[in-house]
């Protein structure tokens, strides 16, 4: 009983997440979509594009179940997690959300097919014998991790923050900036007693 809790209950929190990642390049340019953030090239559609791979690989090669389109392998010695973050021009923003939704449903057949405690191995990982619990966590994980990355960047580009669609802030410009003042002197003040 507690182990279909914990699977419809993880499996939920994943979906959410996913629709999180997508709200937050709905409504923006190509430009925008794709252009680097941060010093390491960080944008919002190559999010998308590297969540694909995470999902095809945790939650369907790794289980083995493998996802029937082409994405790189964390195994390949070529691979540099780096090509998986960013979209080139050839590459459609219809295409890079169509391929993350492919791979959403294929993660969600697997972990409607398989027990959560059905066996598999994990390679790279520092102990690699694992069971699907510990796929869907480091999955549900990782694409929280990048929902909140997302989050900081959408808020960069066009303001927008909150979970889900982005919408216009409860609070106004002289709301935010007061907060953002109100921070910052608890952030100098903390700074001048050390």
């Amino acid at each position: 009983m507690i182990d279909d809790f914990a699977k419809a209950y993880l499996h939920e929190d994943l979906r959410w997440a996913r629709r999180s990642i997508l709200a937050k390049v709905e409504g923006l340019s190509e430009y925008d979509r794709r252009r680097p953030l941060t010093r390491t090239g960080t944008n919002l559609l190559g999010l998308v594009k590297h969540l694909t791979v995470s999902e095809a690989r945790y939650l369907g090669d790794v289980l083995g179940r493998p996802f029937p389109q082409s994405v790189p392998r964390f195994d390949d010695p070529h691979f540099a997690n780096r090509d998986s973050l960013w979209v080139t021009e050839q590459e459609s923003y219809a295409e890079v959300i169509d391929g993350y939704q492919r791979a959403c449903r294929h993660a969600d057949a697997t972990i409607d097919a398989l027990p959560i405690d059905a066996a598999c191995s994990v390679p790279w990982w520092p102990q690699p014998d694992a069971k699907l619990f510990n796929v869907m966590v480091h999955v549900l994980t990782e694409t929280n991790r990048h929902a909140g990355h997302a989050d900081i960047l959408r808020e960069q580009i066009d303001g927008a923050v909150g979970a889900g669609t982005p919408t216009a802030s409860a609070l106004d410009e002289a709301g935010w900036a007061a907060h953002r003042s109100k921070v910052e002197e608890a952030a100098r003040a903390a700074g001048s007693l050390s």
